[in-house]
C-alpha cells in the first residue's frame, strides 16, 4: 500500500512539474509580442495622461498625442466583463493609432462624478480635438470599431 501512495504521490509531482514547464512555454511568445492592452488610469493618471481638470477646471484640454477610449467600469458588472476582452482585442488591433484606457468607478469615485457616470460601463471617445463623446452600456464590436473609425480616427 505505501508503494502505490509513494508512486502516486511521483505521478502527481511529476505531473504538476510538465503542466508548469508547459505553461512557461506557451507564455514566452506572449511576452515577446509587443501590442498594446488596455491602460488603467487612476486619478493621477488621469490628471497626467488625459485632461488636467484641477489646472483647467473650465476648459476640456486633452493632454494625450493619440486619440483614447476610456472605459468606465466595475469588477461586479456583468456588462463590464463583457466588453472587457472586446476592448482588449480592439487595443490590440488599433496599438499605436489610439489609447484605450479603463477607470475602475468603484476606485475612482471622483473622476466618475467628474463625468457624471451613473450606468456602467460608459465609454468615453476623446478625439484629439474637439470635445469627448459619451456612449454608454455594452456596445458590439463592430459598433465600437464604427466609432473609434469615425470618431476618433476621423475615417469615413
Amino acid at each position: 500500500m505505501r508503494q502505490f501512495a509513494l508512486i502516486l504521490f511521483i505521478a502527481a509531482f511529476s505531473l504538476t512539474a510538465c503542466g508548469q514547464a508547459k505553461k512557461s512555454t506557451v507564455e514566452e511568445p506572449a511576452k515577446k509580442e509587443n501590442k498594446m492592452k488596455t491602460i488603467h488610469l487612476n486619478k493621477i493618471d488621469f490628471l497626467k495622461k488625459v485632461a488636467n481638470y484641477e489646472a483647467n477646471p473650465k476648459e476640456w484640454k486633452y493632454l494625450g498625442d493619440k486619440p483614447a477610449l476610456i472605459d468606465f467600469y466595475a469588477d461586479w458588472c456583468g456588462p463590464c466583463k463583457a466588453v472587457a476582452p472586446v476592448l482588449e482585442e480592439l487595443a490590440k488591433e488599433y496599438d499605436g493609432q489610439i489609447y484605450i484606457y479603463k477607470i475602475d468607478t468603484e476606485a475612482e469615485q471622483e473622476l466618475a462624478a467628474m463625468f457624471g457616470i451613473r450606468s456602467i460601463p460608459s465609454l468615453l471617445f476623446v478625439p484629439m480635438d474637439g470635445a469627448p463623446q459619451m456612449a454608454q452600456g455594452a456596445l458590439p464590436k463592430n459598433v465600437l470599431k464604427e466609432a473609434i473609425d469615425k470618431v476618433l480616427l476621423e475615417k469615413k
